[in-house]
């Protein structure tokens, strides 16, 4: 069985796929004004492709070890994801009680990261996605590696190829031809 056909049995099973934001949805890098306020940049596309996403069976969420007021306003206002948990790098428990509460297995959940906290995590779900630019510890344990970098259009990229899988992406996509 080739890494392709892998990818897309694995990808069948999703109903749930998580993100990890610094790095995934960012390109990781954090802007600290001089009154201390945090900011970061998103790419629209990104945000898009989210929106895409929830046109389908599978459900979204967001688990990040930084708390910031932007992301939690982003995530949840803006994109319209429900399960959105930051500030906790501890991020297995969260994982754990999420799947608990949406009755799913490890199998039906996807999570994309790129960096150290997001490794239990990454161990246990059926399809471990990172951004090209992850730490060589998390690209070890990776089945699927985007080619756009996180906050460069990973998160559209991992939205367009789950739906792909499902064959939702034509469905979709005819709403706009």
């Amino acid at each position: 069985m080739d890494g392709h056909q892998s990818f897309i049995e694995r990808a069948r099973k999703i109903k749930l796929v998580i993100f990890d934001v610094d790095g995934v949805f960012t390109d990781g890098r954090i802007y600290v004004d001089d009154n201390g306020i945090e900011t970061k940049a998103f790419n629209v596309l990104d945000g898009q492709g989210i929106k895409l996403l929830q046109q389908t069976p599978i459900q979204v969420a967001v688990i990040s070890g930084r708390y910031a007021p932007g992301v939690m306003i982003r995530m949840q206002k803006q994109l319209g994801i429900q399960h959105v948990f930051l500030g906790d790098t501890n991020k297995l428990p969260i994982y754990e009680e999420l799947i608990k509460k949406l009755n799913l297995s490890d199998e039906e959940v996807a999570f994309v990261g790129d960096d150290l906290p997001d490794l239990p995590v990454l161990r246990r779900v059926g399809l471990p996605m990172g951004v090209p630019d992850a730490v060589p510890a998390v690209m070890k344990t990776v089945s699927f590696v985007t080619q756009n970098k996180g906050g460069k259009g990973a998160v559209r990229e991992v939205c367009e190829a789950l739906m792909s899988a499902q064959g939702n992406w034509e469905k979709v996509l005819k709403k706009y031809l």
